[in-house]
């Protein structure tokens, strides 16, 4: 029985409340609507306090509350987490208002919610060029903000990701055994990304391209790629003398000598 006359009275409270939220939207008095807006905020009731913002967002805007109730219509997003819309319209907020006090936060804000967006690896990067831009423009425009370490992590945390997306790209040619794509394709990924922490592997991938492009080619093909492969060990061992790749670049050149002698 009292299980019963609680849930009636959670009911009656509800009703009450939704009651009072839709008298609220339906309201012309702007005054209310803007305190009801920021209640609703401070209460982390963001989806009503968003709908709220909403309406409100052109009735204030020229007045010297338009930035705020621009800015906090962009954080009640931002606070559900929505990250996509949040994005939008805090990068409207530092454009539309970049002298705000609120600007330096909601540009970096913006920049945090790309970054929020940005995919795994394996699909498109789009969102995380455009976050490494937005953190990029915003490190430019506050050097001396309290945010400048976290863009500059978000920053190397977006370019692994892109690291990882040239590696596994790269790595699939020499996977599929196509090696000569492969040559290409590592080539081209330690060019975009010099200090890639795969730099070793992919290296040592490309002397391995070499050595089995070489061995599958025609006999009068084999000289001049075997050759390649033999400039290549010099290349890799140069670089990584100390290599865990030592021994099979060793067996890759030896095996390469006898095919030139």
């Amino acid at each position: 029985m009292k299980k019963h006359i609680l849930l009636i009275g959670i009911l009656v409270v509800t009703l009450f409340s939704c009651g009072k939220y839709e008298k609220i939207l339906k309201s012309s008095d702007y005054k209310m609507k803007y305190q009801k807006a920021f209640e609703y905020y401070n209460a982390e009731e963001y989806v009503r306090a968003a709908t709220i913002f909403e309406q409100i967002v052109p009735v204030f805007k020229g007045t010297d509350k338009s930035d705020t109730v621009s800015y906090y219509h962009a954080m009640s997003y931002y606070k559900q987490k929505d990250y996509t819309l949040a994005g939008h319209y805090l990068k409207n907020f530092f454009q539309n208002y970049p002298y705000s006090p609120f600007a330096d936060e909601a540009q970096f804000l913006s920049a945090y919610c790309f970054y929020m967006d940005s995919p795994r690896p394996s699909l498109d990067q789009e969102n995380t060029y455009t976050a490494i831009d937005a953190f990029t423009l915003y490190i430019r425009n506050h050097p001396t903000s309290k945010h400048i370490e976290d863009a500059q992590k978000y920053i190397g945390d977006l370019q692994d990701k892109l690291v990882d997306k040239s590696y596994k790209n790269a790595r699939l040619y020499f996977d599929l055994g196509d090696y000569k794509s492969s040559i290409i394709a590592l080539n081209n990924s330690i060019s975009e990304y010099p200090n890639t922490k795969y730099r070793e592997e992919l290296q040592f991938l490309i002397l391995q391209s070499n050595y089995f492009l070489a061995k599958n080619s025609v006999l009068s093909k084999q000289k001049e790629r075997f050759q390649s492969t033999i400039d290549e060990y010099y290349s890799f061992i140069a670089e990584f003398p100390n290599s865990k790749y030592s021994k099979d670049a060793k067996d890759i050149y030896e095996d390469s000598q006898s095919f030139i002698k």
